[in-house]
């Protein structure tokens, strides 16, 4: 079966929000605690840019988190009491449909320029 990007664009927002949701469940005072550890290992290997498999590497790069999140992700929901994780995904969808921040963005691209003019400055680079 041939997949559309549409489907794909689709399990990139679906893993998204799920990420989301499991970092707002892993935070949630009902959960229990090793369900609470978890979650928290899984949302931090679900937004760390270190992979199991690099992303640079084509095609496998990207499969490790197009299969490991969602695995993790599953478990996860079996540790939990019934509901919380649906609550907390309900949540995640709607933050994701508010638009993303003019200012945040902003502020990350800043801090890049100025990093970067840092590390050329004391490298040794003359702005003359």
């Amino acid at each position: 079966m041939i997949r559309r990007p549409n489907s794909l664009v689709s399990l990139a927002r679906r893993i998204r929000v799920d990420a989301h949701a499991a970092w707002l469940t892993a935070r949630d005072k009902r959960a229990p605690w090793y369900a609470r550890a978890f979650g928290l290992l899984i949302t931090a290997y679900a937004l760390s840019p270190i992979d199991l498999i690099p992303d640079f590497i084509p095609i496998l790069g990207l499969l490790d988190d197009i299969i490991l999140v969602p695995i993790g992700i599953w478990l996860f929901v079996k540790m939990l009491p019934p509901g919380l994780f649906a609550e907390h995904r309900a949540i995640a969808a709607a933050a994701a449909e508010r638009p993303g921040s003019a200012w945040g963005a902003a502020i990350v691209v800043t801090v890049w320029i100025l990093s970067a003019l840092l590390i050329a400055w004391l490298m040794g680079f003359g702005f003359d």
